[in-house]
C-alpha cells in the first residue's frame, strides 16, 4: 500500500456537507449520515457537522471564508484531528482548507480509499485498492505535495520544486503501469478459474453496502462467510457450490456499491466485478428498513448499468423486514392494520418488479424457504436455456 496516514481508532473527526441548488437540507443530513457510517467504519469518532448553503463549491476551499473560521474555532477548543468532507476534493482545495482550519483533511473518496485498504485480504484486492489510491493521488499530487509524507524531511518548511513535483508524478506512474500489469495477470488466473467451473448456472449476491448479502450468502450455502454491521464487510468475491433438490449452482457474494463511489475503484475492482458481469442471475437485496432504500437501489440499478450486467434476470430481495416491523409498527396498530400495510407493500413491489421480488428477515431465518423456492425456479428455467441436456438430471 501507498506510504500515507490512515485514519487513527478513535480519532476524533468533524463531516463538513455543502447544499448546493441541486440539493435540499434534508438530503445533505441523509449522506452526513452515510458518511457518519463510513468514518465510524474506518475507526473515526464524529463530534460534529459542518454544513453550509452556497450555489455551487467554491473552487478554491470548497466552502466559504467564514464558515472555515467557524470550523477552525471549533476543532481548537475540541482536540478534533480530521476534517471528512462529503464531496471528492481536488489536491489544492484539500491543501487550502488544511490551511485555513490547521488540521488534517480528507474527501469522502479518500475515505472510501481507506476503508478498502483496510479490508483487503487476497492479492488481488490488495492490488485493486493500491492502484486505486495512486490513480487516485495522481491527479492531485501538485496540490497536495507538501502535506505528502516523505524521506528526507523539511516538507512543512519549504516549497517543493518543481523538478521534484515531475519526479513523484513518474515515480507513480510508474507504479500505476506496474500494479495494471500484476492485476491484469491475476485477472487472468481469476478468469481460468471461472471458466473451471464447468457448466453451472451461476448466481450472484448484489446490493447496496451492508443490506445483509454476506448473511444471505450463509444461510443460502451453509458456509461461513464473513458479515458484520459495517460498510465494505466484504470486499473478495466468495464463491460456493449450492444445491437446492437436487439443482447445483454457483453463488457468488459481491463487494457492495454505494452513492458516489469512486471511480478509481469500480475502474479496479472490474476484475472483481466480472462474477457480477458473468451471472446468469442477480439476486438485488435490498435493505427495506433503510429510510432511503428506493435510492439505494437506484444507485445499485445505476451501476449495473454503468458494468453493462443490467440485462440479466433479477430477483429482488427485500430484507431486515425485522428492523421495518419495529420501525414502522407501534404497539397501538391492530394486527389488521399492520397486515394491510404489509400486503399494499407486497402488492406495490410485486407490481414494480413484475413478480420477481421476495421479502425477508434473514438474521430471523424469516421467509428464506421462499427465497429458496424462487431462486430455484428461476435457476431451473436458466438450465433449461442454457443447458438444456442437463435439465433431465435435475
Amino acid at each position: 500500500m501507498i506510504d500515507k496516514q490512515q485514519i487513527v481508532a478513535e480519532e476524533k473527526a468533524i463531516l463538513i456537507g455543502l447544499v448546493t441548488k441541486e440539493d435540499t437540507p434534508e438530503q445533505i443530513e441523509e449522506y452526513l449520515d452515510e458518511l457518519t457510517f463510513l468514518a465510524e467504519t474506518a475507526g473515526a469518532i464524529t463530534l460534529k457537522r459542518f454544513v453550509q448553503k452556497l450555489p455551487h463549491p467554491d473552487s478554491r476551499t470548497f466552502i466559504g471564508k467564514g464558515k472555515l473560521e467557524e470550523i477552525k474555532a471549533y476543532v481548537q477548543t475540541k482536540g478534533v484531528a480530521l476534517a471528512i468532507v462529503d464531496d471528492e476534493l481536488s489536491g489544492s482545495q484539500i491543501s487550502n482548507i488544511q490551511d485555513a482550519i490547521g488540521i488534517r483533511t480528507i474527501d469522502r473518496s479518500d475515505l472510501i480509499l481507506d476503508i478498502f485498504a483496510r479490508r483487503a485480504r487476497t492479492a488481488q484486492a490488495k492490488v485493486q485498492v493500491e492502484l486505486a489510491q495512486y490513480q487516485y493521488l495522481l491527479p492531485r499530487l501538485k496540490g497536495m505535495w507538501k502535506h505528502l509524507e516523505r524521506q528526507g524531511g523539511g516538507i512543512g518548511t519549504r516549497g517543493p520544486g518543481e523538478t521534484e513535483i515531475e519526479t513523484d508524478r513518474r515515480i507513480v506512474k510508474d507504479k500505476i503501469a506496474l500494479l495494471r500489469k500484476r492485476l491484469q495477470e491475476i485477472d487472468k488466473q481469476a478468469f481460468t478459474q471461472r471458466k473451471e467451473r464447468g457448466e453451472f448456472i451461476r448466481v450472484a449476491l448484489v446490493g447496496y453496502t451492508n443490506v445483509g448479502k454476506s448473511t444471505i450468502m450463509n444461510l443460502l450455502s451453509k458456509s461461513e462467510v464473513f458479515a458484520e454491521n459495517k460498510l465494505f464487510a466484504t470486499l473478495d468475491t466468495t464463491t460456493r457450490k449450492v444445491v437446492f433438490e437436487s439443482t447445483p449452482f454457483l453463488l457468488s457474494d459481491t463487494v457492495g456499491f454505494i452513492r458516489k463511489l469512486p471511480h478509481h475503484l469500480v475502474e479496479s475492482f472490474k476484475s472483481t466485478l466480472d462474477e457480477v458481469r458473468e451471472a446468469d442471475i442477480l439476486l438485488h437485496v435490498v435493505d427495506i428498513s433503510h429510510p432511503k432504500f428506493e435510492e439505494q437501489m437506484g444507485t445499485v440499478q445505476k451501476t449495473l448499468q454503468d458494468i453493462k450486467a443490467f440485462d440479466k434476470p433479477i430477483l429482488t430481495v427485500f430484507n431486515k423486514m425485522d428492523l421495518y416491523e419495529a420501525k414502522y409498527f407501534d404497539e397501538w396498530l391492530s394486527e389488521e392494520v399492520k397486515t394491510d400495510i404489509l400486503n399494499d407493500l407486497y402488492g406495490k413491489w410485486q407490481h414494480l418488479t413484475e413478480g420477481n421480488c421476495v421479502f425477508i428477515a434473514a438474521v430471523e431465518r424469516r421467509n428464506i424457504e421462499q427465497l429458496r423456492k424462487e431462486i430455484m425456479e428461476k435457476v431451473r428455467k436458466m438450465y433449461q436455456v442454457r443447458y438444456p441436456y442437463k435439465t433431465v438430471y435435475f
